[in-house]
């Protein structure tokens, strides 16, 4: 039998266990959508559902089978023992979510995406105050040439979801990276300015961004204090109701 026939006659449903409980999954997923299905939340930034994976923010981390990985690009396995909320993961996040802020330059009492914002919410949800670790406060552009879009720089974490989206979404390749290491950035694809490309407030490369970094003007503080989407709900809260056995 070749071995085309043999994976052909694999079963395509398995079984993981996330923090001692066993899950439904499908072979071909990834362990953040095998949890989604089944109401496991697992916290991400670059991830977004239609877009390529990434796997670059590294805040969707899980260990498998006692080795850490991405849990957005790691595929399921038969067997699969995964922790999600252990205090060593939990703690890894809280790392990670608190060198994002003290990397970039985050007002989060003035910036008009508090409250929507993923990265905030996600601070919140760990039970982060104040980072352990020194603010780099870099020197970032600001680039509001567009009449109707605007690029903050100081609030890019460097997630890619507007390359992504721009690319796959829009159609328009409007957003790339340049540089590496600290001095990577957000760029357009124009010698310019944001007002020489394409992009418009409508594009859904605006939509995805999680933070306040790539945004439409003429929009900000929309939404009052205590309606904004995590003044109603904690991130995540949506994915947890949704558990099957809670919704028979």
């Amino acid at each position: 039998m070749s071995n085309a026939s043999v994976h052909a006659n694999r079963p395509s449903s398995l079984t993981i266990t996330i923090d001692g409980r066993e899950v439904n999954a499908v072979r071909g997923q990834t362990i953040l959508e095998a949890a989604e299905a089944a109401g496991v939340w697992i916290p991400r930034l670059c991830h977004f559902p239609g877009l390529e994976e990434f796997g670059g923010c590294r805040v969707c981390v899980v260990v498998a089978n006692g080795r850490s990985c991405a849990s957005c690009t790691q595929p399921v396995a038969p067997g699969m023992v995964v922790e999600n909320e252990t205090e060593q993961v939990l703690e890894t996040r809280r790392a990670i979510i608190e060198m994002l802020l003290v990397e970039g330059n985050h007002f989060c009492m003035f910036c008009e995406k508090s409250g929507r914002c993923e990265l905030q919410a996600l601070a919140y949800r760990l039970g982060i105050t104040a980072s352990r670790f020194d603010a780099l406060w870099p020197k970032r552009e600001v680039d509001a040439s567009h009449p109707d879009v605007l690029i903050d720089r100081n609030r890019c974490i460097l997630c890619s979801r507007c390359v992504r989206a721009s690319r796959d979404f829009d159609g328009k390749h409007v957003f790339h990276f340049a540089g590496r290491g600290a001095h990577k950035r957000i760029v357009v694809n124009s010698s310019g300015s944001l007002a020489d490309t394409s992009v418009a407030s409508a594009d859904r490369a605006l939509e995805v961004c999680p933070v306040g970094s790539i945004l439409p003007k003429r929009r900000g503080y929309d939404v009052p204090v205590g309606a904004r989407t995590f003044d109603v709900a904690p991130i995540g809260a949506g994915t947890e109701r949704a558990r099957p056995e809670e919704s028979r």
